[in-house]
């Protein structure tokens, strides 16, 4: 009994045996301190730091951005004393806090001393990426994240990590702005020293293509870069450096100049092999056959590629015999194998010029075999223009029709040409054959004869005609001469009468029939020129000549006069 009261410990003893663990605990208000998981219940994790109470703290805050939460009863884990023994009797604990403040710290010395930090990626924001430091979030811009290369999508950077340099703290504000790129500028500033210490003009080196324009490639040596022209790329022509060169692609260069004081290279890469343009006359002659395959085309020109490393070109006018060839692409197609004839070798533009249309006979040679002038043939239109018709004569050539051969009576010319269409069957005669000029002239309205010729024919200059008047004007008189073959004729006004005071328009009528005589025929107009006083003067001789003469004294009223009482 004695023994039982002994080991009994009274309620003051108790307070004392407490306040005494709280004195050699070193768990302190405001504080970091180790602690115990207790339990793990409905995300609630219960932690035991050595006080009278133990703290309860969110599974949350043990997670870490992008990484599963990993904690289990029995673990040892820092913990940052908010409060103890509050009011509700219990202690108030934050993980969260301990983090932040641990890494706060650590990462101010980085800071202050300028090392690199650790962090991980794990969300893409606006401008950035957030980053999480040891429980610490931080900014990533967008503009930090690398030098020398853009990263077209950020997402493959996340839950990965990165070292980083701290650019910026504010710890009052909780700001933290971390930079990638300056990490990659101080290492960029290190192989950039080291690379122009080791180059000089002449020098073989690796790069990286790090860009492609339509001028040349930028390469990347490793700290600095370099500039390929499109025109050092190949000795042949090359469309775009895309064709030759693949982006991130690692290759070889030439160093071909070198400014030292602002650190510009100028690359080549053809010089890298001999220029095939030295052995060019051991290899291709003038006049010679040879294969090439096109490699490019405009308006005017089918550019090729000469036994894999020479350019060469064919003109427009060397594609077809046609005097107005069609668009290169309507004779040959891209990445086409030819033979072609070389008609010479620029060596100042580093070109062969080539024929296409001299691989075949000159067509123009056999068109004297076959045709002849005057022939009439049916052949297709094969286009249509202001001025005319083009008709294919035989491969290769085509002749033209003008507008006013279409017709004699040019009013009609413009109305026919309305009526055609490609593709028509036409009848033509030869008019010429030029071979030299390469020009065949046809027509279509000489398959008739000319009416005017024929009239002329049937009525020649000086003969007597009659017409009907069909046009009265100060000018003079129109005179319709036949109306089935539409032949007129115009009558002047000084032409009307030999008498000057007859010369009056107002004296003749309209469908009045007049005789007058032939004088010329005018080719523009396509009309004749007549007079009635030509006529009377003629008649006069001719009465003079029967009836009298000047000698006698007799006038020609007198002569007439006594005619007329015959």
């Amino acid at each position: 009994m004695n023994q039982q009261s002994t080991n009994k410990i009274t309620n003051s003893e108790y307070d004392t045996l407490i306040a005494k663990s709280l004195e050699n605990s070193s768990a302190k208000e405001k504080s970091i301190a180790k602690g115990k998981i207790i339990s793990i219940e409905n995300e609630i994790v219960t932690i035991d730091v050595g006080l009278k109470s133990e703290g309860r703290i969110p599974l949350s805050e043990f997670s870490r951005p992008g990484q599963k939460t990993e904690v289990e009863v029995g673990d040892i884990t820092e913990v940052f004393i908010e409060n103890v023994d509050n009011a509700n009797g219990e202690t108030l604990l934050s993980r969260e806090k301990a983090v932040k403040q641990k890494a706060w710290h650590n990462l101010q010395n980085s800071f202050d001393e300028n090392k690199i930090v650790t962090g991980v990626p794990f969300n893409r924001v606006k401008g950035g990426m957030s980053v999480d430091l040891d429980g610490v979030v931080a900014f990533l811009p967008g503009s930090q994240i690398e030098t020398r290369q853009i990263i077209k999508d950020t997402k493959e950077l996340l839950n990965k990590p990165l070292e980083l340099m701290i650019l910026k703290m504010d710890r009052y504000r909780g700001n933290i702005v971390v930079s990638r790129k300056a990490i990659t500028e101080n290492e960029l500033k290190e192989q950039r020293s080291e690379l122009l210490k080791n180059i000089k003009e002449g020098s073989i080196i690796e790069g990286k293509v790090k860009n492609i324009t339509d001028y040349g490639a930028f390469i990347d040596l490793g700290g600095i870069d370099g500039l390929v022209h499109v025109t050092d790329i190949s000795w042949t022509k090359i469309s775009n450096p895309s064709d030759v060169l693949e982006l991130n692609s690692t290759i070889k260069i030439k160093v071909l100049k070198f400014d030292e004081e602002l650190s510009r290279l100028s690359l080549g890469i053809k010089q890298l092999t001999q220029n095939p343009w030295d052995n060019i006359n051991d290899e291709i002659k003038s006049n010679e056959k040879v294969f090439a395959k096109v490699i490019s085309m405009n308006d005017n020109n089918v550019h090729l590629i000469i036994n894999n490393k020479y350019d060469g070109v064919v003109t427009l006018n060397e594609l077809s015999w046609l005097k107005k060839p069609p668009h290169p692409s309507k004779i040959v197609n891209l990445n086409d194998d030819i033979e072609v004839l070389v008609l010479d070798i620029d060596d100042d533009k580093k070109r062969i010029n080539c024929s296409l249309k001299q691989m075949k006979e000159n067509p123009w040679l056999k068109l004297k075999e076959k045709f002849n002038i005057n022939d009439t043939f049916e052949t297709e239109i094969v286009n249509i223009v202001d001025f005319g018709i083009f008709v294919k004569v035989i491969d290769e050539i085509d002749g033209m029709v003008h507008i006013s051969d279409l017709s004699w009576d040019e009013k009609e010319c413009e109305n026919l040409i309305k009526d055609l269409k490609k593709g028509d069957l036409i009848k033509v005669k030869i008019l010429d054959i030029n071979a030299d000029k390469e020009r065949i002239s046809l027509g279509v309205k000489h398959l008739n004869n000319d009416p005017v010729q024929d009239f002329i024919e049937d009525n020649p200059i000086n003969s007597k005609i009659t017409g009907k008047i069909i046009e009265v004007d100060e000018k003079g008189l129109k005179i319709e001469l036949d109306e089935a073959k539409q032949i007129f004729g115009f009558i002047k006004r000084n032409n009307l009468s030999n008498d000057k005071n007859e010369n009056k328009t107002e004296r003749f009528a309209l469908n009045e029939q007049v005789d007058s005589i032939i004088l010329s025929v005018d080719t523009k107009s396509r009309s004749l020129n007549l007079s009635i006083k030509e006529l009377e003067i003629r008649d006069e001789k001719e009465a003079l000549s029967k009836y009298g003469s000047s000698a006698s004294g007799a006038s020609l009223g007198d002569i007439l006069g006594s005619v007329l009482k015959k």
